[in-house]
């Protein structure tokens, strides 16, 4: 039973962001990050997906825009219609990585810092991993990107 409980343990904590997964630092450029987190582009349908995700991304809880479930989508942060057209993959990237660093006093979350570097108690499970990988938020910015009308 012992053993049953440290497998399902593993498989739960091999499902976290950012397990097994070394941060990358990262070179900010004015208000852009102009370099991708990971080797490559993301994928505009697994960002598309995140987004929606209300458990991973968050993103719903503040923001509206082209994305499932309308009625579920915040108010509190912009609508991310159009966000492909008004900002480039750079300043896109910077803004979900830490977004702390152009508005100090946003309540959005920094998703590529470890949560508990930014002042807060946070679970031991979470404890020195970001919120999101940088995979993931490589596929954010590659939806976000294609969002142009």
């Amino acid at each position: 039973m012992r053993m049953a409980s440290l497998a399902l343990a593993g498989l739960l904590l091999a499902d976290l962001p950012g397990v097994g997964e070394e941060m990358r630092s990262y070179v900010v450029t004015g208000d852009a990050l102009m370099e991708p987190l990971v080797g490559g582009k993301g994928d505009p349908a697994r960002g598309a997906a995140l987004i929606s995700d209300r458990q991973r991304s968050l993103c719903t809880l503040c923001h509206s825009g082209p994305f499932p479930d309308a009625h579920l989508h915040g108010t509190l942060a912009p609508d991310l219609t159009g966000v492909g057209a008004r900002l480039s993959e750079g300043q896109i990237r910077l803004r979900v990585v830490d977004m702390k660093r152009l508005t100090p006093n946003t309540i959005m979350p920094s998703y590529y810092r470890v949560a508990d570097e930014q002042g807060r108690r946070v679970a031991t499970v979470w404890r020195s991993r970001p919120i999101l990988s940088g995979a993931d938020i490589e596929d954010i910015v590659a939806y976000l990107t294609t969002l142009k009308g």
